[in-house]
């Protein structure tokens, strides 16, 4: 998995589920009459799972006859394993873990993405000569192992970066803060605000989706054969999810009730937090931009995937002649959803 959160080490329990049912007369909770969906996040719950949550407290699952189970991930889960096992209907993902799926001949692929841009991004010093991608050639970077195998290719391929100037990124500030010639990993929405509260350094942050990495994130992975034979139920909980995170990306009131929920499922979390990552991904068109701007919040294309697909390939991270358009289906999203 792409995703790095600051918390890793910190996390002392693992998620429980957050679900859609609703109060009957008689004050008892019930999902009679809805179908069950159940959804796994890839870490604890956070602004970046927003509209999710704001779907289920607002009840927008419910009114598409969703029983949707919003599963929180934790540091000793892998939502992959517990899509191919069967154990919950759909992940939080990425392109990687699609384009795996074709490469292994597993039955799963992706149906949407909230995340038009992969927030992975490259922290820095300020006023030490590291202001753009192209000063960072030759500059020690932390980067932890998933980054090895995923976004650092692509900077390698883009930039002429190389594998000597990588040290190991242990979710730990303290490198950083001590040594201004030193550059990190981090997620955009998590690492810069911990460096300010921690340091009072307001550092360099460098979105490398803005330089041209393709990557889908925060995407709807499913099985095949959920999207065969549940097709109406799969379609009714995107738009769902689609209409929560159109509605939590406007950052009106109704965001409070989500936030209750997220405040309650993650003691690690607070208000401030949830605060600085909306802002965050609204200021660098994480959920709206691109082909969301026209096509809707989750969108995804052909053209996109083929970026993504020749990216890795060149960069040697996938083979040659793998079918990736089998790694995606866009017959749920694409239907002007929350669009600009």
């Amino acid at each position: 998995m792409l995703r790095t959160p600051l918390s890793r080490r910190k996390a002392l329990a693992l998620g429980a589920g957050v679900s859609a049912a609703y109060l009957t007369q008689s004050g008892k909770v019930s999902a009679q009459g809805l179908d069950k969906v159940s959804y796994q996040t890839n870490w604890r719950a956070q602004a970046e799972h927003g509209g999710f949550y704001y779907a289920v407290a607002h009840g927008i699952y419910r009114k598409y006859g969703i029983d949707a189970d919003i599963r929180m991930g934790g540091p000793q889960q892998n939502p992959s394993q517990l899509l191919l096992g069967g154990r919950v209907d759909m992940v939080m993902s990425n392109s990687f873990e699609a384009v795996r799926y074709v490469q292994e001949n597993l039955p799963f692929l992706c149906i949407g993405s909230i995340f038009q841009k992969d927030p992975q991004v490259i922290i820095c010093h300020p006023g030490v000569g590291n202001d753009s991608f192209p000063q960072l050639k030759g500059k020690t970077i932390l980067v932890a192992a998933g980054g090895r195998t995923s976004y650092w290719p692509y900077l390698r391929a883009r930039f002429g970066f190389t594998d000597e100037q990588v040290r190991p990124y242990t979710f730990n500030m303290a490198p950083f803060l001590a040594d201004k010639n030193l550059c990190q990993q981090g997620f955009l929405s998590s690492e810069p605000y911990a460096i300010e509260q921690q340091g009072g350094v307001r550092p360099l942050v460098h979105l490398i989706a803005d330089a041209g990495f393709a990557n889908y994130n925060t995407t709807i992975n499913i099985s095949k054969k959920m999207v065969d034979e549940r097709t109406d139920v799969v379609q009714r909980f995107v738009t769902a999810t689609l209409e929560g995170w159109s509605e939590y990306m406007k950052n009106g009131p109704g965001n409070a009730e989500a936030n209750k929920l997220i405040l309650s499922a993650n003691p690690d979390m607070d208000q401030k937090k949830i605060d600085y990552a909306v802002k965050m991904m609204t200021e660098n068109g994480i959920v709206l931009s691109g082909d969301a701007t026209t096509l809707g919040i989750g969108a995804m294309t052909d053209a996109r995937w083929e970026i993504f697909y020749n990216q890795m390939r060149d960069a040697g991270v996938f083979p040659a002649g793998v079918d990736f358009k089998k790694a995606y289906d866009l017959r749920f999203v694409n239907k002007g959803v929350g669009k600009a």
